[in-house]
């Protein structure tokens, strides 16, 4: 099973990306930025604005998860003790959203900034959508 997950903010996204890389042991997700070509023509398939990046995105079985949903199921897919976060599933979705959009609108002072996004390398580009398309 292969999920796909598409980065937005440079900064929060990175820190995601990192995250991802280390915990993903067995590479179900695959990256890939909202700006880049193949990023834009999923957001666009799905109906997503292409130019405003609101929120994480994961892809599912063609299924499009988003906010605290999508943090769900990435925190599912990583096992324990990560997929304990399913207890989130209790709360309702409009309050795990709008908790999801509070630390969203804060992640500059929460997660600081940086200028570069994490690239692939011989070390993690098995996390990578655009590597494994190259490489089948």
């Amino acid at each position: 099973m292969t999920l796909f997950y598409l980065m937005q903010f440079v900064s929060y996204a990175m820190a995601r990306q990192i995250f991802l890389i280390k915990y993903d042991k067995h590479s179900k997700f695959k990256l890939v930025s909202a700006q880049s070509p193949l990023g834009e023509e999923i957001l666009q398939h799905y109906g997503m604005s292409t130019t405003h990046y609101t929120t994480m995105v994961v892809i599912l079985k063609g299924q499009l998860y988003t906010e605290s949903t999508a943090l769900l199921k990435v925190m599912q897919h990583l096992g324990l003790p990560f997929s304990l976060m399913n207890l989130g599933y209790l709360v309702p979705h409009f309050i795990r959203d709008f908790l999801y959009r509070r630390v969203a609108l804060n992640r500059y002072q929460l997660f600081g900034t940086t200028d570069y996004c994490l690239l692939p390398s011989a070390e993690n580009k098995s996390h990578f959508l655009e590597q494994a398309i190259r490489e089948s």
